[in-house]
């Protein structure tokens, strides 16, 4: 696992999940909300977007979090290693109140966040799983030659890591 692409559901748990990865296997992580966005939070315009991943990706190692589906297939196409978090919605709104209390917006993308903890982005992640799951199974299905693994709770993610933690301690 050198080239990871982490994705899912808002709350899911993908940036903690990178960071997490990133210090046990030594690479480096990059949120995608963080290259999406300039200084003002302002979104860039698609194709610098575009080209921003595709030079992300042809680096040697990477961890990537983030979903932004019109992009994926060239995380896809580049990882070696997928990792969709497909947990539950309410385990997800759990996560964004839980990141909201614990950061009280204390780094760039939390204060970021706090913003779009809207009725509508509420709304997302209850219809997640029903709208927006089928279009990732599709686009990782198309796009994917690599080891895809899903993990569909927080429990799976805690044993996926500690798993990873003793194969590495072995090696």
């Amino acid at each position: 696992m050198r080239k990871i692409m982490i994705c899912g559901c808002g709350g899911s748990g993908k940036s903690a999940l990178a960071r997490q990865l990133g210090e046990r296997l030594n690479l480096p992580v990059t949120h995608l909300d963080m290259e999406y966005y300039d200084e003002r939070w302002q979104p860039l315009d698609s194709e610098a977007f575009t080209q921003r991943q595709r030079a992300l990706v042809a680096e040697g190692e990477w961890i990537l979090d983030g979903n932004y589906a019109s992009t994926m297939p060239i995380r896809l196409t580049a990882a070696d290693t997928v990792i969709f978090l497909d947990l539950p919605a309410l385990t997800c709104l759990w996560g964004i109140l839980q990141r909201r209390h614990q950061h009280h917006g204390s780094d760039a993308l939390s204060r970021h966040l706090r913003g779009r903890i809207t009725w509508g982005f509420i709304r997302y992640i209850l219809g997640y799983r029903r709208t927006m799951r089928p279009k990732v199974d599709a686009l990782i299905a198309e796009h994917a030659s690599s080891h895809v693994i899903t993990l569909r709770s927080r429990r799976q993610v805690r044993r996926f890591l500690n798993d990873l933690h003793v194969g590495s301690a072995r090696a």
